[in-house]
């Protein structure tokens, strides 16, 4: 097996995975019982998702420049995305809403 098939068997891998969290991600937005969850499920997965996206694409780039940008844009995603569920998880305590709570049996 050559070089070039070896990154593309990886790089489609990296697809999947990133596809895989997406979904996992809007499913959580669906199923889970509060803003807080939901938040956290959104969080977590898109990060990932889009992590798994960027390593997929650096493979597929042909410049160290285009790798350097994708890892740019990942880290302002990251960054973004946890200042915005920070400033949406606030805001809902501010207005009275508390965490779901498991009720005991």
């Amino acid at each position: 097996m050559s070089a070039g098939i070896a990154l593309d068997i990886v790089s489609v891998l990296a697809f999947i995975g990133s596809g895989f969290f997406f979904v996992a991600g809007s499913v959580g937005l669906v199923r889970f019982p509060d803003v807080f969850t939901r938040l956290h499920a959104l969080t977590k997965a898109d990060n990932l998702g889009f992590g798994f996206l960027i390593i997929g694409l650096a493979l597929r780039s042909g410049s160290w420049t285009a790798v350097a940008k994708l890892f740019v844009v990942w880290l302002l995603i990251a960054f973004t995305s946890a200042t915005a569920c920070h400033l949406i998880a606030s805001t809902a305590r501010d207005k009275g809403m508390e965490p779901w709570v498991r009720e005991r049996s």
